[in-house]
C-alpha cells in the first residue's frame, strides 16, 4: 500500500535520499529515533502489518528492530515503542513506588500487555489478536509518527479521532499556544 507521507525524514532534508545521506541507507546521526509523518497500510487476517519504511529505517539506523507493541490506556489504539525506548520507560516505572494502586493499575493495563516484536523479512509485525481487538485493527491500518514512539490505529478510529468541533478546535489552539508560548 502506497505510504502517505506527512513530513520529512530529517530536518532541512529534501528528499529521503539526502535525509538517508545519499546512499539509500541510513546514516548514524542523521535520522534521530525520530518517528514522524503517518502512514496508511493493510493489516492481513494473520495479524501482520508492514512497518513503514521510514520506520523501519529509523529502527535500522539504531542496530535494533525490535518492538514493544502495547495498547494505548486513553485511546483506541496501540503504542509501539522501539526496544530501547521500552527498556527505558520499564526504568522508569521500575522505580517508582511498588505498591501504590495508581502504579499497580499501571503495570497491570500497560506493562502486562506488552508484546515484544520482531520484524519478518518483509517488514512485517504480527499483532497479537488481543491488541488487535483493542484497536479494532480490520483491513486499513494507520501508523502515526509520534516522535519517540508510534502509534497504530485503525484508519476508521485515526479518522474520528482527528474530528474537532469549532469548540474544541478553539480549546486546542488555546492550549497549544500557552503550552509552547506561541
Amino acid at each position: 500500500m502506497a505510504e502517505n507521507v506527512t513530513t520529512r525524514c530529517a530536518p532541512g532534508a529534501a528528499t529521503r535520499q539526502q535525509a538517508l545521506g545519499g546512499t539509500g541507507q541510513p546514516q548514524l546521526g542523521s535520522m534521530s529515533t525520530m518517528f514522524r509523518g503517518h502512514f496508511e497500510h493493510a493489516i492481513d487476517a494473520k495479524g501482520r502489518t508492514s512497518l513503514p519504511s521510514r520506520f523501519r529505517d529509523v529502527l535500522a539506523a539504531a542496530n535494533d528492530l525490535r518492538m514493544v507493541i502495547t495498547p494505548a490506556l486513553f485511546d483506541p489504539c496501540l503504542h509501539a515503542y522501539p526496544m530501547k525506548a521500552w527498556e527505558e520507560l520499564e526504568a522508569k516505572i521500575a522505580a517508582l513506588p511498588q505498591f501504590d494502586s495508581n502504579v499497580v493499575a499501571f503495570r497491570r493495563r500497560y506493562l502486562s500487555a506488552a508484546v515484544e516484536c520482531d520484524l519478518d523479512k518483509q517488514g512485517r509485525i504480527l499483532i497479537p489478536p488481543s491488541l488487535r481487538e483493542h484497536a479494532s485493527l480490520t483491513k486499513d491500518v494507520l501508523w502515526a509518527g509520534m516522535g519517540q514512539t508510534i502509534e497504530l490505529w485503525s484508519k476508521e478510529r485515526w479518522q474520528a479521532a482527528q474530528q474537532m468541533s469549532e469548540v474544541e478546535l478553539q480549546s486546542f489552539k488555546t492550549a497549544i499556544a500557552e503550552q509552547f508560548r506561541l
